[in-house]
């Protein structure tokens, strides 16, 4: 058996993401059509369908429950479905159940079980930041990925674009997460659930109300889920709070990161979620 550091993976950390899609598993029940269609927008805006041959190949790097997949599949050739977990690549196979053009790996981002320059593109969405190397996983990405094929990647942001007193609101926040991310499954999931109805739910539907009266709400923490369901927030706040490890980038990193790994054509997303990132692999 490969030594999981070697392949890039805290096995813990891929067993309670394990645990959170089947939990929260991200069902055409659970997760309205309308939310999922948003958030993908948001994190997909910047992608270059346009760029993509007929009948590309791609890969979901870290797929969970394959909630960006089930969008993605059906405007492609073939889409390869990565993760570390066997537990979300089984709610993952339920979710696109219906879609006859992907493939499903347990492996990690250490161990990508397809050929150097075989894909046309490739995103990873919230995970590169809880591998233990995310500069080494990108790279290997990259090698997956052919001469032009655009590579979209979301890292959580290290607040650089905020103020000093948003920082420090977040430094408060991260002490909790190292406590809470280090109890039983079962505490940790209840505990994640009462600060989404204590504190996600209040301040978005503050920022949402703000915004009714006309002015910004941009400023506010969690002023991106004014206009999300309660699951989504109950989802992210486990995602946020339950995860022992958790690495934050400057935009300037991940642009550094990126050209490390011979991408070019650097594009990143001006709108919340930060940081979008696009490359081009060259």
């Amino acid at each position: 058996m490969r030594d999981p550091q070697s392949s890039n993976v805290d096995t813990a950390v891929a067993d309670g993401f394990g645990h959170e899609w089947s939990t929260f598993r991200q069902t055409e029940r659970e997760l309205s059509a309308q939310d999922r269609q948003k958030i993908f927008n948001d994190y997909f805006a910047i992608f270059p369908w346009e760029r993509l041959p007929a009948n590309s190949a791609g890969m979901d790097v870290g797929c969970g429950s394959g909630r960006w997949s089930v969008l993605v599949a059906p405007r492609v050739g073939h889409l390869h479905l990565l993760d570390a977990s066997e537990d979300a690549l089984n709610v993952a196979r339920q979710n696109l159940s219906a879609a006859h053009n992907v493939t499903f790996h347990r492996a990690s981002v250490g161990d990508i079980p397809l050929p150097d320059a075989s894909l046309d593109f490739a995103f990873s969405l919230g995970v590169l930041h809880h591998v233990p190397d995310t500069q080494a996983a990108i790279n290997a990405v990259a090698a997956r990925l052919k001469s032009g094929a655009p590579f979209l990647i979301y890292l959580y942001y290290a607040l650089d674009n905020r103020p000093v007193w948003f920082r420090a609101l977040w430094k408060l926040s991260n002490v909790f997460r190292v406590v809470i991310s280090r109890l039983p499954q079962m505490p940790r999931l209840w505990i994640s659930q009462i600060i989404a109805v204590t504190v996600y739910w209040p301040l978005a539907r503050l920022a949402a109300l703000i915004e009714k009266m006309g002015f910004s709400a941009a400023a506010l923490p969690l002023e991106y889920y004014k206009d999300r369901d309660f699951y989504v927030m109950r989802t992210d706040a486990y995602d946020r709070f339950c995860t022992r490890l958790e690495q934050r980038f400057t935009r300037v990193q991940i642009a550094d990161m990126l050209t490390a790994a011979g991408f070019g054509g650097i594009r990143f997303s001006e709108t919340a979620p930060f940081w979008c990132a696009v490359g081009i692999r060259t």
